[in-house]
């Protein structure tokens, strides 16, 4: 069977797909974008969007993805849900297996984006959605009027737990260190909600549970050793994300952390094939910065195919 052919290939379907998307079918450049998931990627998570300009007020992460995906079909993108088994360099062309299926296109942009970390506690894994999550939109609702856990003390960390204390009765904001790692006006948050209860200088070492669920989380306070067994029946955790890129290896240059090596150009190690948003090299990792680039590649791109013509 012949190969499927396109211009460009995005791999990934959040923000940083979704604009590239949207750049290369409104040049008229034949795009096919690929999502493993769901279209949107963490920003269907997100609690609320406060800093993308021209909402006052904020958004839901699933209503901006919504009203992008929108936008992107208006000009013709073409998706499909499918994993990307393989990229093979041809030189003037890549190949890629799409669940078994092979596709030809003159470039790709990977857009695949960060899943989030896991503390690596016994117990964790097998206590996700019987009271461990790591989604405080998908999973919050449940635990109304029952004391609850973050973990971490980031940005997404302190919105999460500011989002928990809609409903739990008490929550627990764990973070290795003795002070928060956020902007000012979430920590005005945090420290202004008398539900929320910082647990400073500590780190989870147990989970406990019964036949039901989770029961309690046990702390220890790193500085002094002391024990803590907290009163916990949810444990949301936001500890940072990690790349991904595992399908990548030896096919792109990565870094240690495994993240795609790429300038603000988005130009990876391998001539015609890109990445944008948060699985490559960079300093912020936002919803503004993930369409910056996805905008960026579509238009390197376009010029990259142009110059394919006369090589």
């Amino acid at each position: 069977m012949t190969a499927q052919e396109y211009d460009i290939i995005i791999i990934g379907g959040g923000p940083a797909g979704m604009t590239a998307g949207l750049y290369a079918s409104r040049a008229e450049l034949k795009t096919l974008q690929v999502e493993k998931m769901i279209m949107g990627g963490q920003m269907m998570t997100a609690t609320l969007v406060e800093n993308w300009p021209g909402y006052p007020g904020g958004i839901d992460g699933p209503e901006l993805m919504s009203r992008f995906q929108e936008h992107c079909v208006e000009f013709g993108l073409e998706t499909m849900t499918g994993e990307v088994e393989k990229i093979e360099d041809l030189g003037k062309h890549k190949r890629l297996t799409i669940d078994g299926k092979e596709y030809l296109c003159k470039a790709v942009i990977i857009a695949t984006g960060a899943n989030p970390s896991k503390l690596g506690v016994e117990g964790e894994e097998a206590l996700v959605g019987r009271g461990v999550s790591y989604c405080a939109t998908c999973d919050g609702a449940f635990f109304r009027n029952v004391p609850i856990a973050v973990i971490g003390a980031g940005d997404t960390a302190a919105e999460e737990a500011v989002f928990l204390s809609r409903f739990a009765s008490k929550v627990y904001m764990v973070h290795r260190r003795d002070k928060m790692r956020t902007t000012k006006i979430l920590q005005n948050r945090v420290f202004g909600n008398e539900k929320i209860e910082m647990v400073w200088d500590s780190v989870v070492t147990g989970l406990d549970s019964d036949n039901t669920g989770l029961t309690g989380i046990k702390v220890k306070n790193v500085k002094t050793g002391e024990p803590r067994q907290l009163e916990a029946v949810g444990m949301f955790v936001a500890v940072g994300v990690n790349p991904v890129t595992q399908f990548l290896d030896g096919v792109v240059e990565l870094d240690e952390s495994g993240y795609v090596k790429a300038g603000e150009n988005t130009h990876t190690s391998v001539p015609g094939i890109f990445a944008a948003g948060d699985c490559r090299t960079s300093y912020l990792k936002q919803v503004s910065t993930a369409v910056g680039d996805g905008a960026v590649a579509a238009t390197q791109i376009e010029k990259y195919i142009e110059d394919l013509k006369h090589s």
